[in-house]
């Protein structure tokens, strides 16, 4: 069987479909990944990918979104508070990306298309050629109508390419864990954090002295919110009897200027590598980095400023496995209660024991198969 992944734009987006595309290709199958942007980085994890909007870096399309649609980058940089709200931006955004993605499906021929959350690009080229759409949603919000309502907005995509319905056989597949999940009725799958590789540095091979709070704000969050909560995070630090370890890009690590002295940066550290050092975690509120520290069982605050991030960092905060920072900026005091409070430990303790009773995505290869030869 012949499976395209397809992807958005963002780091955060590809990561999590990395160990199913690995199960599916441990079985026999051939993959390949179609995305752009700083999407490319699938890549890194052995995969052939197809660039479906070459010559335009993330910050181009970012400036391009804001000139155009300034209107959606205000809602965007506001907070969007549920999927609903959501669809505008990635209508515009998978827009960009249609001609691209369906050119690579024509060229690879899959037999099943799996895609990213909300990618509207990869539901266009499943319809038009007659190939299961299967979407790797984050879960923790109720989808139910996102897809139709995707297609509605992306009308003028679909009609460039002769599309005019969703693809008739469509499936999701939900990674939130049982007692965070939003009603869906998707396949469950276990969440095996992929956070793409390297060399550990020396000190993360040894355990810490004191607690330690991995902290990362994702790969969109600074072109959309700037480093200003993460200068909130290193004001803090010298309050607190711990040592803050924040994964950042190389840029952002050269704007810092000098740090306290329980505060350390490393560039590009995979994150799941770094949170099995860790107490606690501290971040933007992204799928991916709740769904990392959940599978690490680590209590967490979340700081999650624009975007759709609020829905998972309230569906943390409803769990009881994390805190929530108010949009004004970032409670010192809850960064206290992240190292002291007993209770987020014990409720991180059972969403971890949660996680690793779900199907591995080695279980969900059959049922993939048999949708293709459906």
């Amino acid at each position: 069987m012949r499976i395209l992944v397809c992807c958005t734009h963002a780091v955060s987006h590809v990561f999590p479909t990395v160990s199913l595309a690995w199960a599916l290709r441990a079985a026999g199958h051939e993959v390949a990944y179609a995305a752009a942007q700083d999407g490319l980085i699938a890549r890194s994890a052995g995969f052939p990918v197809v660039d479906v909007l070459p010559h335009l870096t993330m910050a181009e399309l970012f400036g391009k979104f804001a000139q155009e649609r300034p209107d959606l980058m205000r809602e965007i940089e506001k907070g969007i508070p549920d999927l609903k709200g959501a669809v505008p931006g990635f209508a515009y955004l998978c827009s960009q990306l249609t001609d691209g993605t369906v050119a690579a499906a024509e060229a690879f021929r899959p037999d099943l298309i799996l895609h990213s959350e909300m990618n509207g690009a990869a539901l266009i080229a499943a319809a038009k050629l007659g190939v299961p759409a299967v979407e790797q949603g984050f879960g923790f919000a109720d989808a139910t109508g996102i897809p139709e309502l995707l297609a509605e907005h992306m009308a003028d995509a679909a009609d460039r390419h002769g599309v005019t319905g969703l693809p008739e056989r469509r499936a999701t597949i939900e990674v939130t864990p049982p007692s965070m999940a939003a009603g869906s009725d998707g396949w469950t799958m276990r969440c095996v954090p992929y956070n793409g590789g390297g060399v550990l540095p020396e000190w993360l091979t040894r355990r810490p002295e004191r607690p330690r709070i991995g902290v990362t704000f994702g790969t969109v969050s600074s072109l959309t919110n700037g480093l200003g909560p993460l200068q909130q995070v290193i004001e803090a630090a010298p309050e607190f009897d711990a040592e803050f370890v924040c994964a950042l890009t190389e840029a952002e690590i050269e704007g810092l200027g000098t740090l306290p002295d329980n505060v350390r940066t490393a560039s590009w550290l995979p994150l799941n590598a770094l949170l099995d050092t860790c107490t606690a975690a501290l971040h933007h509120g992204g799928a991916a980095s709740t769904l990392t520290a959940l599978h690490t069982g680590l209590p967490q605050v979340a700081l999650p400023g624009g975007g759709y991030r609020s829905i998972y960092a309230n569906a943390m905060a409803r769990r009881g496995v994390g805190l929530v920072s108010p949009s004004s900026g970032l409670d010192t005091a809850l960064i206290g209660r992240l190292l002291t409070d007993r209770s987020l430990y014990e409720a991180a303790d059972e969403v971890r024991a949660e996680i690793a009773a779900m199907p591995s995505p080695a279980e969900l290869v059959p049922r993939l198969v048999d949708l293709a030869g459906a």
